[in-house]
C-alpha cells in the first residue's frame, strides 16, 4: 500500500529508533525502519523525538466565558498538544454552544460537564444546589457522547458556599447513575476538609490540583509530611492530577511527595488565557519541565501526558504509538539550556533541560510549532 505520510528517522523518548506510517487519520504501522511507498515523507534526521500526541486533561477553553476561558488552538495545536479536556467550564445548559465552537478547532477538544448547569459563570457555581440537574446532565451525555466524557465538581470554599460535602455526594450519584463515568474533583481551601472529600472519592476518580500549597492540601505543613489520609486515597486508586493553574502547584509539595514515593498520575495545566499569557503556567511543556526539575524522568512525563490520561478518560484510540490508534503525534526536542520556572506560590527552580514541541500532527495533518 501507499501511505499518506511516513515519518522517518525519529526516536522514542527512551532513545529507540522509530518510523511511523500514517493513513486515513490513523497510525498504519510503526517499526524501527519502514521502507515502503508514501505520498509524503517527514524526515526527522534522528534529531527529534516523537510520541503519541500530548493530552492536557485539565484546561478551560470555552471562549465565550469571562472568568476562565481561552481558545483551544492557542493551548492545543500551537503548543504541541493534540487533545485538550475542558474541565467543567460549561454545564448542561451551555455545553452545546461550547461544542459548536470546539468542533471548529484543529485541536481535539473534549469536555467534562460541570455539575452546575451553567458551569463557571460565577465563582460560586455550587452555592446554589438547585443548579445541579442530573436529568440535564444525562441528556447531554446522550446527545454529545463523543464530546462530553465526564463530569467535574469544584469542591472548595469559594465555590460551594454553605453546602459542605453535598455537591460531591450529588456528583457521585450522577456518576453512578451514568455508567460510572469519569469524575474530576477540584480541591482548594476548606471547607470542605480534604479528608472528607477523599473519603467520598473512589478508585479512578481524578483529584486535580493534587500538589497545591494550601493548608487544606495533601502536605501537613507542621510535620512536613504527606497526610496519612492522602496516602490512603492514593493507595486506593484515586488519580492524582497536577492541574497546575494560577494557584495550585507548589514545588515543595511535589518534591516532598516524590521523596515519600508519591507521584502524580497525570500532568495537566489548568490553563486559561491569563495564566497562559502572564504565567505561571504558559503551556503544557513548561508544566512538564517543572515535573522534571522535581525529579520525574522524561519517559514517565511523556506517559503522563499520553497513555495515562487517555486511559483515565477512556479515549481508547489515543495515547499510544501503535497501529490502529489515531494519527495524533507530538514531535519534540529536549535540549540543554537554562530557564527559571515559577510555581503558583512564587517559588522558583532552574531547569537545565528544556522540552520544545516542533511539530504537532492531528488526524494525520502536520502543523509547525
Amino acid at each position: 500500500m501507499t501511505y499518506d505520510l511516513l515519518i522517518k528517522n525519529g526516536k522514542t523518548i527512551d532513545g529507540q529508533p522509530i518510523e511511523i506510517a500514517l493513513s486515513d487519520g490513523k497510525i498504519a504501522k510503526t517499526a524501527a525502519v519502514i521502507d515502503e511507498e508514501s505520498k509524503k515523507i517527514l524526515d526527522l534526521e534522528g534529531k527529534s523525538f516523537v510520541s503519541a500526541g500530548w493530552i492536557d486533561d485539565h484546561v478551560h477553553c470555552f471562549e465565550k466565558m469571562t472568568l476562565y476561558y481561552d481558545f483551544p488552538d492557542e493551548i492545543g495545536v500551537k503548543k504541541g498538544v493534540t487533545s485538550v479536556i475542558d474541565a467543567g467550564t460549561t454545564g448542561a445548559e451551555n455545553i452545546h454552544e461550547f461544542y459548536d465552537l470546539a468542533v471548529q478547532a484543529k485541536t481535539n477538544v473534549y469536555a467534562l460537564a460541570n455539575i452546575s448547569k451553567w458551569g463557571i459563570v460565577e465563582q460560586d457555581e455550587l452555592a446554589d444546589l438547585t443548579k445541579i440537574k442530573e436529568d440535564l446532565i444525562k441528556k447531554v451525555l446522550a446527545e454529545l457522547p463523543d464530546f462530553v466524557i465526564g463530569i467535574k465538581a469544584r469542591m472548595s470554599k469559594t465555590v460551594i458556599g454553605d453546602n459542605g460535602i453535598t455537591p460531591l455526594e450529588l456528583a457521585k450519584k450522577i456518576q453512578k447513575d451514568n455508567n460510572n463515568l469519569p469524575l474530576m474533583v477540584h480541591i482548594g481551601s476548606a471547607p470542605p476538609e480534604l479528608d472528607e472529600i477523599l473519603a467520598h472519592m473512589s478508585k479512578g476518580d481524578i483529584l486535580t490540583h493534587c500538589f497545591n500549597g494550601k493548608p487544606n492540601g495533601i502536605l501537613d505543613q507542621k510535620t512536613g509530611k504527606i497526610k496519612d489520609f492522602a496516602w490512603a486515597a492514593f493507595d486506593k486508586g484515586v488519580v492524582f492530577d497536577i492541574g497546575h493553574g494560577t494557584d495550585s502547584f507548589n514545588f515543595n509539595v511535589a518534591e516532598t511527595a516524590l521523596k515519600e514515593g508519591m507521584k502524580a498520575e497525570t500532568i495537566s495545566t489548568d490553563i486559561y488565557i491569563r495564566n497562559r499569557e502572564n504565567g505561571p503556567v504558559y503551556d503544557l511543556a513548561t508544566t512538564m519541565e517543572k515535573l522534571h526539575v522535581v525529579g520525574y524522568d522524561w519517559t514517565e512525563i511523556i506517559e503522563k501526558v499520553t497513555a495515562v490520561p487517555a486511559a483515565t478518560f477512556h479515549l481508547d484510540t489515543k495515547g499510544r504509538l501503535e497501529a490502529g490508534y489515531d494519527a495524533d503525534l507530538t514531535i519534540f526536542t529536549i535540549e540543554e539550556g537554562s530557564k527559571t520556572l515559577t510555581d503558583s506560590n512564587g517559588f522558583t527552580r532552574e531547569a537545565k533541560e528544556l522540552i520544545k514541541p516542533v511539530k504537532t500532527i492531528i488526524g494525520g495533518t502536520v502543523y509547525d510549532n
